[in-house]
């Protein structure tokens, strides 16, 4: 009786247990996001990267850029700190471009162009507009900020979920919706479509390579593509270090005229 009785507590387990998994799997489209804005722009408590940028326009013609990106989380899921250093071409070595973002209000954004000895501050508005000639906008940069869609489970596949997204203000932005699609086992976005007011899709980025780095998903090479036009850029990332006790002062508007070359390297 006693090995029958535990043979019926291994079974009882066994089904509570397979029931749990089940329901901590079954989370709210909003948790969905919020891991993923998690995973794809808070790993560590900073980071640092050496990253090249390959634009190429709808007529094939080529342009290079080359920068290194610092980033420092002042709260998790919370407001972040950026700095960018531009090395080449000529025409952009020594650009900096610095982001305070926010989460309850609008990022704030410079930058600072050395052939003028400029700092120029980024409106709010203009954070949807091309980052220094590139297919890539401010927003993708830093991230926008989830508070600003709605979002819908449209489907889930065994690997991935399905969200789209729709703008709560429809007026300060050019697309009508997005899709996102997030791989499961990462929590990351490996491609996101926009659609603009045709209902064509005219927009599209994509994760092209994920590594483990220090113990973090992440990717090292992305594209956005213009379906319409078929110009694209793609960016690649090396040297991804993630906690590295970057201080605060790096941050300052002080580094745009004097760039924390310890960093930067």
């Amino acid at each position: 009786m006693k090995l029958i009785s535990i043979i019926k507590f291994i079974a009882l387990f066994g089904t509570l247990l397979l029931a749990y998994q089940g329901h901590s799997e079954e989370m709210s489209v909003d948790d969905i996001i919020k891991r993923t804005n998690l995973t794809a722009f808070y790993q560590g408590n900073d980071g640092s990267s050496a990253a090249r940028m390959k634009i190429i326009d709808e007529q094939g013609r080529v342009q290079m850029r080359q920068f290194h990106v610092l980033r420092r989380d002042i709260e998790d899921g919370g407001d972040q700190q950026f700095l960018i250093s531009f090395s080449r071409p000529s025409d952009v070595k020594g650009m900096m471009f610095r982001v305070e973002k926010h989460i309850t209000s609008d990022d704030d954004r410079w930058l600072y162009l050395p052939a003028l000895d400029l700092v120029k501050r980024i409106s709010a508005s203009d954070k949807r507009t091309s980052f220094v000639g590139s297919h890539f906008y401010y927003e993708d940069i830093s991230g926008r900020n989830t508070s600003l869609d709605n979002f819908e489970l449209l489907r889930q596949t065994d690997s991935h979920y399905i969200i789209k997204a729709t703008p709560k203000d429809a007026g300060i932005v050019e697309f009508k919706s997005y899709v996102v699609e997030i791989k499961k086992d990462i929590m990351l976005p490996t491609k996101i479509s926009y659609t603009n007011a045709n209902n064509a899709v005219y927009r599209i980025i994509e994760a092209k390579k994920i590594k483990k780095i220090n113990g973090f998903a992440t990717v090292v090479s992305s594209q956005v593509s213009l379906p319409l036009t078929g110009a694209r850029t793609l960016m690649q990332f090396k040297g991804v270090k993630y906690d590295n006790g970057i201080p605060a002062n790096v941050f300052s508007e002080r580094s745009l005229r004097n760039p924390p070359k310890r960093w930067l390297k």
